[in-house]
């Protein structure tokens, strides 16, 4: 969002929007964490910013979907109200994503009829969703083999039916829901993309590269967690393996290896995308070794369940489960790299 875009009592203070964001993110959202952790949905705070955490790369990612789509009905003020926060959704690509990959079959169907789409199925977990909102998902037309249709999935179009999904050890407070679609008719004003995986090569760089800022705010966060108990804890914490200053040079140079990546989020060549799936899993497996490490240097403060060591604890175990998962990673870079192998 716009520094312009601030409410007015944050626009009249700090300059610049890292400032801006700074100032709500250990404000009103801090002071929320704890009823997060417990299933609140923050709402308020997310159209403040915009987003927050994970949900911060499921509404990102979710306005990459219109604004690539090349839809007109999808980059206009549908995505201009998108990107100021007004509106919020997300993502239904962890199945498809699998399929693609050949883990799973594409659980929702299509079926043409005049008008657009009959869709029928079912997701078994969505994450930031609520009533009004939307997110991008993808169907298999099964009348026309090998036909995949993607568009954007409205929370509150007829036919379609949120349920709350079991509670998680880190994603509650994520607004994450089971949806059923049971004849939901999609029009051409919806679509994002026929045929789909032409646009997923192209968009799958920086669909995987916004995943990555999700685990810089946990590493960097268990870092500083670990420079806060030094002077009292560093006499017996050095003889601990991965230190903060062992951390923070190997994150440094992952997040300047992962700018770099950024520069080109559209390039389309399997090499590319080879080194944005091993960034992205190294910035996993870099999180949870760092997360667990800042659990060892704080001790049984971390080990509280109001601790945010703890937190990042579960948060640091979804960044590696998240689709793409470490295993689905390391499966697409042996494909890929097979592939870019000569015969």
């Amino acid at each position: 969002m716009n520094p312009a875009d601030l409410p007015p009592e944050l626009a009249s203070g700090p300059d610049g929007l890292m400032d801006a964001v700074r100032a709500i993110a250990q404000g009103p959202l801090a002071a929320q964490a704890y009823a997060i952790d417990r299933g609140a949905y923050p709402a308020d705070i997310m159209k403040q910013l915009a987003a927050t955490g994970f949900m911060m790369w499921c509404q990102s990612v979710a306005g990459l979907y219109m604004q690539a789509s090349g839809n007109p009905a999808l980059t206009g003020e549908r995505l201009q109200r998108h990107m100021r926060g007004e509106t919020l959704g997300g993502t239904g690509m962890s199945n498809p994503m699998k399929s693609f990959a050949q883990i799973e079959s594409l659980l929702l169907k299509a079926t043409p009829v005049d008008g657009g789409l009959r869709i029928n199925g079912a997701l078994p977990w969505v994450s930031n969703l609520g009533p009004d909102h939307y997110f991008g998902a993808v169907a298999t037309v099964e009348s026309e083999p090998g036909r995949e249709v993607m568009f954007m999935l409205r929370c509150d179009a007829p036919g379609v039916t949120l349920k709350p999904c079991p509670a998680f050890s880190g994603m509650e407070g994520t607004g994450t829901y089971s949806v059923q679609c049971k004849d939901l008719l999609i029009t051409s004003d919806d679509i994002v993309a026929d045929p789909t995986r032409p646009y997923i090569a192209r968009i799958r760089g920086g669909f995987v590269l916004l995943q990555c800022g999700i685990a810089a705010g946990i590493i960097q966060g268990a870092i500083d967690s670990m420079w806060a108990v030094e002077p009292q804890l560093g006499h017996v914490n050095q003889y601990l393996e991965d230190r903060p200053a062992e951390l923070q040079a190997e994150f440094d140079a992952l997040v300047a290896r992962i700018m770099k990546l950024a520069e080109t989020p559209f390039d389309p060549s399997n090499e590319y995308f080879i080194d944005v799936l091993d960034a992205r899993a190294h910035g996993a497996e870099l999180c949870l070794r760092a997360a667990n490490s800042a659990l060892m240097h704080q001790g049984a403060r971390g080990y509280l369940m109001q601790s945010e060591v703890q937190r990042r604890v579960r948060e640091a175990q979804f960044v590696a489960i998240v689709t793409p998962a470490i295993k689905h990673l390391r499966k697409e870079i042996a494909r890929l790299s097979a592939e870019e192998m000569p015969a």
